[in-house]
């Protein structure tokens, strides 16, 4: 199934979004609105209901945004092309929604705001775009995510629509009306996130699997519970919060702990962040709470909020008080990808150089157990930065050697500024 790169968090990268789209359209084949998929641009939901019914013809729903970069790449460069219009128009009749709002939005889109809220509340839609499939009698038949640069792959995607083993909702419907062996379950739990992203439906499906396990404690079990634990009312959580040693030997050392702090932090200070003044939270406040339930997670995860917090308002002065402190703490529980996440946010926007020596040590943390061309390439330009040109060049070059062919001329680009002095910081 083609979508897009998410993070467990789904605090989903719009610039990759944007990226990914804007990479795709280089190699994209022309396109002609006039001879793609025709969307009815004028017909409410229950017009689009009607017309499907009368004419039998399937309904097929764009649900897109207008921030999404792969939703826009769909929208103009796969839709338009004849390949698609000649297998969509005599089967489907097809309508774009715009699932969010903007203050440039026309009478037409302001029209759709409840039946869009609707469609996107019903089916638990998440990610951008999602297409649903409906039969000509109004009933949900299947779901795809994401974009793909070519039209036969989008196309194929589509015509698993008509086979009745892979329809999402006809297998959901199979799970209502009892349907429980063990692989059925596990197939449809594990294709709800993984290919649909649907935390919504695919929940009950994974907590009948997981009734039906005789431990959880495999590596199948830990997959799903990963997928299906974003909150603290989930069975997941409990296990990996009181049982995370057993966990981690599935999953790796600190995973548990991971997964338990990144929901305390959006269940307790992100909404704190949001809600807070001029002056920022009240951490006493957040601890307080976090540990009025979870005691032994509370001053971690404050201390990890607030290095999120300023980070997200560009107070590099306190981002660098406050990682500087989280590290010293905490620095062990780090991941890889977090600690170069630190290292390459000090050395871009932290002029302290004590600072930036503290995060050359986080940096080589990182890629000590892999070889990362992205986390090589922070240690470089750390190195650069401090002074060491000789040592930032070899270790940029390791970089270069270790990355995919697309990042090479980036990395290159890194070197020839390093060679001739320049900077490769703000």
């Amino acid at each position: 199934m083609y979508r897009l790169l998410h993070s467990f968090l789904l605090f989903s990268a719009i610039a990759l979004s944007v990226h990914l789209a804007t990479a795709q359209e280089s190699s994209a084949p022309a396109a002609s609105a006039d001879k793609g998929i025709r969307f009815e641009h004028q017909l409410s939901w229950a017009q689009i209901q009607a017309k499907a019914k009368s004419e039998n013809k399937y309904i097929f729903v764009d649900g897109f945004t207008t921030w999404c970069g792969p939703c826009r790449f769909m929208r103009t460069k796969i839709f338009p092309l004849e390949e698609t219009g000649t297998y969509f128009n005599d089967k489907f009749i097809s309508v774009e929604v715009q699932l969010d709002t903007t203050a440039k939005d026309d009478d037409h889109v302001k029209s759709w705001y409840a039946d869009a809220h609707e469609l996107m509340t019903k089916y638990g839609i998440r990610a951008f775009p999602t297409y649903l499939v409906f039969t000509p009698d109004g009933q949900p038949l299947h779901r795809l995510v994401g974009s793909t640069p070519d039209a036969g792959k989008f196309i194929a995607g589509v015509k698993e629509s008509f086979d009745t083993t892979k329809q999402f909702y006809t297998q959901l419907r199979q799970f209502e009306a009892g349907r429980r062996d063990t692989a059925f379950l596990y197939r449809l739990a594990f294709q709800s996130m993984e290919d649909y992203y649907d935390l919504q439906d695919g929940a009950p499906v994974f907590k009948a699997w997981l009734a039906a396990q005789p431990s959880p404690y495999t590596e199948a079990g830990m997959k799903l519970l990963q997928d299906y634990t974003s909150s603290t009312t989930d069975p997941g959580f409990a296990i990996f919060l009181h049982h995370g040693a057993e966990a981690d030997k599935i999953l790796g050392t600190g995973k548990s702990m991971t997964i338990v702090n990144s929901i305390l932090l959006r269940q307790y200070v992100i909404p704190a962040q949001r809600a807070a003044g001029a002056n920022g939270p009240d951490w006493k406040a957040v601890e307080a709470k976090i540990a009025a339930e979870f005691p032994a997670q509370a001053a971690e995860v404050t201390a990890r909020g607030k290095v999120n917090y300023y980070e997200g308002k560009r107070d590099w002065p306190n981002f660098q008080t406050t990682v500087v402190a989280y590290m010293q703490k905490y620095g062990a529980h780090a991941s890889a990808g977090e600690l170069n996440d630190f290292a390459w946010a000090v050395f871009s926007n932290c002029p302290d150089m004590k600072c930036v020596e503290e995060a050359l040590e986080w940096s080589k943390r990182s890629f000590k157990d892999k070889p990362v061309a992205g986390y090589m390439d922070t240690y470089a330009n750390i190195l650069y930065k401090m002074g060491k040109k000789d040592d930032a060049i070899a270790w940029e070059q390791k970089a270069v050697d270790a990355s995919e062919k697309e990042e090479r001329a980036s990395y290159q680009q890194t070197i020839d500024k390093m060679k001739k002095g320049e900077k490769t910081w703000n």
